[in-house]
Parts: structure tokens; sequence; C-alpha cells
């Protein structure tokens, strides 16, 4: 097993928020998640489509998988989200999250939801704080 499927395995192993979304990754690598979900009616908000927590909650898996790919232990320290377009039940989002830059403090992360017709619901834009923990220190490596 590669590090970076160790320290995915370590994440999802009690992350079970996105359990319960439904998360599954696709491809995983250093500064890199790709993932997807499918929106089911326990998602809805009261106007028949995707609450846009779960459109950010989404983003933000992504984003921590990504900004703690390399091993060291990054939390979110600010987040922005545009809403683009509205989600429906029965859509498959896909969520991309790409590095833009690491430093040593810092980290910061592009995260773009799309639907299964490639329409472009979300973008996401995160900084991360880099701890200097090793995901393994604290048994947590979420933001």
């Amino acid at each position: 097993m590669s590090d970076t499927n160790r320290i995915l395995s370590t994440m999802l192993e009690k992350d079970n928020f996105s359990r319960w979304m439904g998360i599954i990754v696709d491809e995983y690598r250093e500064g890199y998640c790709l993932l997807h979900y499918i929106i089911t009616e326990d998602m809805l908000n009261g106007f028949g489509i995707v609450h846009g927590g779960i459109i950010f909650s989404g983003a933000d898996s992504a984003f921590a998988f990504a900004c703690n790919s390399q091993g060291i232990l990054s939390v979110a320290l600010d987040v922005h989200i545009s809403f683009i377009k509205a989600g429906k039940v029965g859509d498959s989002m896909s969520v991309v999250a790409k590095e833009i830059h690491t430093g040593n403090k810092t980290s910061f992360y592009d995260i773009t939801t799309t639907n299964d017709r490639a329409e472009i619901i979300a973008v996401f834009k995160g900084t991360a704080y880099r701890t200097g923990k090793n995901v393994y220190e604290t048994g947590k490596a979420s933001t």
C-alpha cells in the first residue's frame, strides 16, 4: 500500500459524514483527489434541489483528502464556495480537488463540482494550514 493509500484509509476510517454522503474516492495522489457521490432524497432542501451544505461538504471532503495527501496534518484555514447551478436528486456529482501551491505552513486548492452532464455545479477555493504533525499522530486527519 502506498503512503497516499494509507493516508486515505486513515482518513476514511473515521469519516462517518463522508460515508453517510456515499462518497467514493476514484483517484488519489499527492495534491489531488477525485471523488463522486449521488444526490439522494435525504440531501434535498425545501425546494427539491440539493442543499448547498451537501455540495459544500463534498467539496470540503475532496479538499481535506487532497491537502492531507502529503502526510502532513492539514486543516482548513479559509474556504470560499460559489454555487453555479442547482443539483437534483439522482445526479452523480464529481468533485476534483487540485493543489495550486504548497508552502511550509499553508497550501492552496481549487475544487470543482460537476454533475453527470459535465455541468459545473460549484467552484470552491480552499486554504489549508499545515500543522507540521504527521497525519497518524492524532488519529484525525480532516479539515
